[in-house]
């Protein structure tokens, strides 16, 4: 069995209960800061946990800009999720009807009920414990998130499918995948989120931080698309987004996925369908009318994507 060192014992101990003493001063304030911050340590909190993506917001002018710009009012409901130690928390509860805060650290949760205990902000706030992609959202009518990393694009997609829609959600983000939702055709970092979010959403880059803030209004009706239908084209496009679209079809493992689709649905509508049909050709077809075989994903927007989803599903190849 491997030997357990002290550090490792200091570190579980100090994981478990939570609490990190954060030394003020070189060497000296290290060493204090181990045995206890006997002297040196001027401040207690909680220890972050990196695995669950978190990184707290400290500066005060960007908490307040960011609910300025999520525009809240008397009478909203504001999600936040991740609210870490309620530095803007605090800041919606100022302006908001109620909030109600979703955080998946119990250690978290409960710094942020001891924040506004015994305050009026008290009554006004609710915290939902756990892992808000395995929840159901309550209605709302604004979202404001210092995003935890690794639930960047599955919470962008939750909000959007959210029903009844709601007004806006202003999230910080890492500065790539921001560029990454923001991207327009031809850019380099356009990909199958920048459709997919930009199909349902208007995107705005509304803060430059260290990291970035952005505003996204969902469409309100939203678009009548079949989202499984639209992604699975858009998963066959953008794997490969800069070859041409024929050489992506034209792989035998999409050819193989897409000529059983062909079947399915012939079977499901009761339709006869030739014996030696050419899955190729019924592809290469819809292509070429669409004047879209030699383009690149990389390239091309909305309007000529919904174009080709339209004529596949004329051809009766689904995606899904």
């Amino acid at each position: 069995m491997p030997k357990v060192t002290r550090r490792q014992i200091r570190k579980a101990v100090v994981e478990t209960e939570g609490f990190i003493a954060e030394a003020t001063g070189g060497a000296k304030g290290k060493k204090a800061a181990g045995k206890g911050g006997e002297g040196e340590s001027r401040h207690f909190g909680p220890l972050f946990n990196k695995d669950l993506g978190q990184h707290i917001l400290k500066n005060p002018l960007v908490a307040q800009g960011i609910v300025d710009k999520a525009g809240v009012k008397a009478t909203d409901t504001v999600v936040e999720v991740g609210p870490g130690t309620g530095n803007l928390t605090v800041r919606i509860l100022e302006q908001a009807k109620k909030v109600i805060a979703c955080e998946a650290d119990p250690r978290l949760a409960a710094e942020l009920l001891k924040r506004v205990q015994g305050t009026p902000y008290e009554r006004r706030l609710e915290i939902l414990h756990g892992d808000v992609m395995k929840r159901d959202l309550p209605y709302f009518d604004v979202c404001i998130s210092n995003t935890p990393y690794q639930i960047s694009s599955p919470l962008v997609f939750k909000l959007l499918e959210h029903r009844p829609l709601f007004r806006c959600a202003v999230l910080m983000f890492q500065r790539e995948f921001a560029l990454r939702l923001l991207a327009k055709p031809g850019d380099e970092l356009y990909c199958r989120l920048s459709v997919n979010a930009q199909l349902y959403s208007k995107i705005e880059h509304v803060m430059k931080v260290e990291s970035s803030v952005v505003r996204i209004e969902p469409y309100n009706p939203p678009p009548s698309v079949n989202f499984p239908e639209w992604d699975g084209l858009m998963r066959i496009l953008f794997t490969r987004k800069n070859r041409t679209l024929r050489a992506n079809f034209m792989t035998k493992s999409i050819l193989n996925i897409i000529e059983q689709n062909y079947r399915t649905f012939h079977a499901t509508q009761n339709m006869m369908m030739e014996d030696d049909f050419d899955m190729k050709a019924i592809i290469q077809k819809v292509l070429d009318d669409q004047e879209v075989s030699d383009m690149r994903a990389a390239k091309l927007g909305q309007h000529a994507l919904l174009k080709l989803l339209n004529a596949f599903n004329e051809a009766n190849i689904h995606f899904c």
